[in-house]
């Protein structure tokens, strides 16, 4: 798709595209450091900063069940049973959740909806702490789940939908690095602090993003998708600052819903038809393919697999703490500067090579062969698999899922793509232990095979994003922009 030429106000905006014509270079080299030094508002910051609150929310949540396990079982005498299904019934919540994430998100708004899912985390934080038996904690651990499983697509697509095209990936990234630190704050915390009150701190960022959430603005295109013009160019010109010029972008929006919103509204049956195939193979494609490549299954059961690699726990937990933060990190600065497809490429890569590793470490165990090696390989094989998901299979399915879809169908087939994620995650949870006893090697060999085949699919069918706007990528996804062109 051509790309709009601007009018020559449209220089002025430190967020546009920018064209130079015969410019003086030294008015070229003053008007691009003034455009670099004030390319990031401080109110996006803040915005985004609010909404990844729900992203720490998510992190801590999913953290919370190892450190605790111990504690819980002692003190309200449960069995290993018990203890499991309070463990998997979060990713029981989250499927609930993600099944109406996307019609909340759509009818009610972003933050609202952000709202609502953490009134269910903080019923589900409270249940905990007061817990005197299975049941209660169980209820609040699905609590927990549907906020969170509302979380897993609203932030995302809000942090998205504000941020311009030049800053949109390493804004909308920061979503998997707060799920992170969520995870590994929840961790030392929870080695030193009481089960009860781990759940009452849990509590924190919950009541930090809900008593925030009236300070910030709306999506400007979710208040555009709903008719609400005036209230949607307000939003914009507040995310992009008061001297910004957002013409270009206002009008691109309006004109790209406007066009869309001829289109009805699809259900979940109605996304299967050929317009939106493309972008619902590579939504639901990706999530399949980052739950199915283990990542589940190996940080989950990380103790379980030094200890069967013959290595020290300790010491293998404390470095994939060491490695997840500084390389989702890396991801973060990088999504902007490489692109979404090269990082996903090298993402893949190392993951598949990081299987290999491990899985040969258990087959050289297996045959009773190089004894010594074979416990460093598989810390290294899982420390390699670690950092490169981090540094791209992590955060650019969320990424690209906030990118792809149309406004008209966004709400449909976010929840889609969520339900599948966390289905799929529940899968590998759930599995992971019987293909360990099955065949330790068996089963990195295999995820070192999906790993394999996810390069292949994002070299073939996974669009480059960066750079374009939400309106430009969604029209050159659908049947839509066959039209027009």
């Amino acid at each position: 798709m051509e790309n709009k030429t601007t009018e020559p106000n449209d220089f002025t905006s430190p967020l546009l595209p920018t064209s130079y014509g015969a410019h003086d270079v030294g008015v070229d080299f003053l008007e691009k450091s003034h455009n670099e030094a004030s390319s990031v508002p401080t109110t996006l910051i803040l915005t985004t900063l609010v909404a990844v609150f729900g992203s720490y929310v998510f992190g801590s949540a999913i953290g919370y069940s190892s450190p605790t396990q111990s504690g819980i079982m002692r003190d309200l005498n449960l069995g290993v049973a018990q203890y499991s299904i309070f463990g998997s019934i979060l990713t029981i919540g989250a499927m609930i959740g993600a099944v109406v994430s996307g019609r909340i998100a759509d009818y009610a708004g972003r933050r609202v909806a952000m709202g609502f899912s953490q009134i269910f985390c903080i019923l589900g934080w409270f249940a905990i702490t007061f817990s005197k038996i299975a049941w209660w904690l169980y209820v609040g651990r699905l609590l927990i789940g549907c906020g969170i499983g509302l979380l897993s697509y609203v932030v995302p697509v809000y942090v998205a939908e504000i941020t311009p095209k030049n800053l949109r990936g390493a804004f909308t990234a920061v979503h998997q690095l707060m799920i992170c630190c969520g995870m590994s704050l929840t961790y030392l915390i929870g080695a030193y602090a009481n089960w009860r009150i781990l759940a009452l701190i849990g509590i924190i960022p919950c009541l930090l993003q809900l008593l925030c959430l009236p300070f910030i603005p709306d999506s400007p295109r979710w208040l555009a998708k709903v008719g609400r013009l005036k209230e949607s160019d307000s939003a914009l010109q507040h995310l992009r600052g008061k001297n910004a010029d957002v013409y270009q972008e206002a009008t691109e929006i309006r004109d790209y819903t406007e066009a869309f919103q001829k289109q009805t509204e699809a259900s979940i049956i109605g996304l299967f038809r050929m317009q939106y195939l493309k972008s619902l193979i590579v939504g639901v494609g990706l999530m399949i393919l980052q739950q199915f490549g283990g990542i589940n299954g190996i940080v989950f059961y990380a103790n379980s697999i030094f200890i069967s690699s013959g290595f020290s726990e300790s010491i293998g937990t404390v470095a994939i703490v060491a490695v997840k933060i500084p390389m989702t990190s890396l991801g973060v600065l990088l999504m902007d500067k490489s692109g979404r497809r090269p990082l996903l490429l090298v993402s893949a890569v190392g993951t598949c090579l990081g299987c290999f590793l491990a899985a040969l470490s258990f087959f050289l165990q297996d045959l009773h062969k190089w004894k010594q090696v074979s416990p460093i390989m598989a810390l290294v094989g899982v420390l390699v698999y670690v950092g490169f998901y981090s540094l791209g299979m992590g955060a650019i399915p969320w990424v690209i899922m906030s990118e792809i879809f149309p406004i008209n169908v966004k709400g449909s087939a976010g929840s889609l793509v969520t339900l599948v994620s966390w289905l799929c995650s529940w899968i590998i949870s759930y599995a992971f232990n019987f293909l360990m006893n099955w065949s330790s090697a068996g089963t990195f060999f295999m995820f070192s095979a999906i790993c394999g085949f996810t390069v292949l699919f994002v070299a073939k069918l996974v669009p480059e994003t960066k750079g374009r706007t939400l309106e430009e990528i969604q029209a050159c996804m659908s049947s839509y922009s066959s039209a027009k062109k």
